[in-house]
């Protein structure tokens, strides 16, 4: 018997666009296991730690700059 998203969503208490979304994901990824809400794949998690990385060196980055700046203007 072919239910329709729709029909499914309904039974299942849960709006259809959740449904396909969930369809949308398993076919873009087969081979792969469904990653739910707030769960990350291990390549997302790693460029997300990267970026993570990327923000605090730019920060220090920064800090060391204007500290350099500071000391050049008490030698002057």
């Amino acid at each position: 018997m072919n239910k329709s998203v729709a029909q499914v969503a309904d039974e299942l208490g849960i709006p259809s666009s959740t449904l396909h979304g969930w369809i949308k994901a398993t076919q873009e990824r087969p081979d792969e296991p469904f990653i739910g809400s707030g769960q990350l794949r291990p390549e997302d998690h790693a460029a997300r730690e990267l970026q993570k990385r990327l923000r605090d060196l730019e920060e220090e980055n920064a800090i060391l700059k204007k500290a350099m700046r500071i000391f050049a203007n008490d030698r002057k």
